[in-house]
C-alpha cells in the first residue's frame, strides 16, 4: 500500500515538475484587484505602457486581454494582462509574465531566490499599481438610474477624428474657431457645448464625434466649410455625471455600458456628453462635471 502511495506520489510529481519546468506559460504571475471599471483598467494599462520607452509592442486580443513586450538590454519580455470585472466598480487584474530567451533559466532559480528579472517585473507592475492608483482618486463617476435624454438643440459643429486619449485635445483645439466664429458672427449661443460620438472602433480606441454648441437658428449664419450646422435630437439614454479632468472623460462611457450590461439596457455606443466647464480656465478638476449620456436602443 505504501509503495503505491509512494508510486502515485511520484508521477503527481514529475507531471508537475513536467507541466512547470516545459509547459506552464509564464514565469511570474502578479494579480492585483481596483475600484475601477474594467474599461478603465483596459484604458489605463494602454496609456502607462504608451509612456514607458522599453514597451516596444501593444496589442489588444481583445478587450479584456491585452499582451505586450518588453525590452530591457538583451532580454525581451512578455506581458500578458488579463482583465476581469467582478461588478460595476471592481476589477481583478492578473499579469502574466515571461522572459523568452531565459525561461527555462527563470522557472529553476525562482522558487529560491529573487533575481533581476523578478526585480524588474516588481518596479514594473509596483510603477502601474501608482500610477493607475492616482488615476482612480483623479476623477470620479456616478451613474443614474433613470433614463433621461440631453436637451435637443439647433447646433453649429466641427467633426473630429481622434484617438480616445486625445479627445479632449481636439475639442481645444477647435474650441476658438467655433466660437470665434460665432462670436464676430454675433450668433447667440443657446445652451452648453457637447459633443456627440458618430463612430467608436473599441478595438483601435479610436472615435470620430461631433463638437457642438447650440445656438439660435438665424437666417444668415457664418459659412466657412469647417463649420456645419444640425438639429440634435436627445435620445433615451443612460446618464452619468463624470467629475474630473475630460481627457478621461470615457471612463464614464464604460460605466455605462456595464451598468447597460447589469440593467439588461441595450444600447448604442454613441455616447454624448455635455460639459459644464471650460478647461482654460483651470482650477480643481474633481470640480470639472460633464453630463454623459448612452441611448438605448429603441
Amino acid at each position: 500500500m505504501k509503495k503505491k502511495i509512494a508510486f502515485i506520489i511520484s508521477i503527481l510529481l514529475f507531471a508537475f515538475l513536467l507541466w512547470y519546468l516545459f509547459i506552464k506559460p509564464y514565469d511570474y504571475l502578479v494579480s492585483m484587484t481596483y475600484r475601477a471599471s474594467a474599461g478603465t483598467i483596459n484604458q489605463s494599462v494602454k496609456s502607462w505602457s504608451k509612456a514607458k520607452k522599453n514597451n516596444i509592442l501593444l496589442r489588444s486580443k481583445d478587450f479584456f486581454n491585452i499582451e505586450q513586450k518588453w525590452q530591457f538590454n538583451d532580454s525581451v519580455h512578455e506581458y500578458h494582462w488579463k482583465i476581469t470585472p467582478v461588478n460595476d466598480s471592481t476589477t481583478k487584474v492578473k499579469v502574466y509574465i515571461k522572459d523568452i530567451a531565459n525561461s527555462f533559466k527563470n522557472k529553476l532559480v525562482l522558487p529560491f531566490y529573487s533575481n533581476n528579472f523578478e526585480q524588474r517585473t516588481k518596479r514594473n507592475i509596483f510603477d502601474f499599481n501608482r500610477s493607475i492608483t492616482e488615476h482612480i482618486s483623479d476623477f470620479k463617476v456616478q451613474v443614474e438610474d433613470s433614463l433621461q435624454q440631453p436637451p435637443s438643440s439647433y447646433c453649429a459643429y466641427i467633426p473630429i477624428q481622434s484617438t480616445q486619449l486625445l479627445k479632449a485635445k481636439g475639442m481645444m483645439r477647435n474650441y476658438p474657431i467655433l466660437t470665434g466664429m460665432l462670436a464676430d458672427n454675433n450668433v447667440e449661443l443657446n445652451g452648453r457645448p457637447f459633443l456627440e460620438i458618430t463612430n467608436w472602433n473599441r478595438s483601435k480606441d479610436s472615435i470620430s464625434f461631433n463638437f457642438c454648441f447650440p445656438i439660435i437658428k438665424g437666417d444668415s449664419l457664418p459659412q466657412n466649410g469647417l463649420i456645419k450646422y444640425k438639429e440634435f435630437k436627445g435620445q433615451k439614454s443612460l446618464k452619468a455625471v463624470y467629475n474630473g479632468n475630460y481627457i478621461t472623460s470615457d471612463r464614464a462611457w464604460y460605466a455605462l455600458l456595464s451598468h447597460a450590461q447589469k440593467t439588461g439596457y441595450e444600447v448604442l455606443e454613441a455616447p454624448v456628453e455635455v460639459f459644464y466647464n471650460n478647461p482654460n480656465f483651470g482650477g480643481d478638476e474633481l470640480q470639472w462635471t460633464a453630463e454623459i449620456y448612452m441611448p438605448i436602443k429603441q
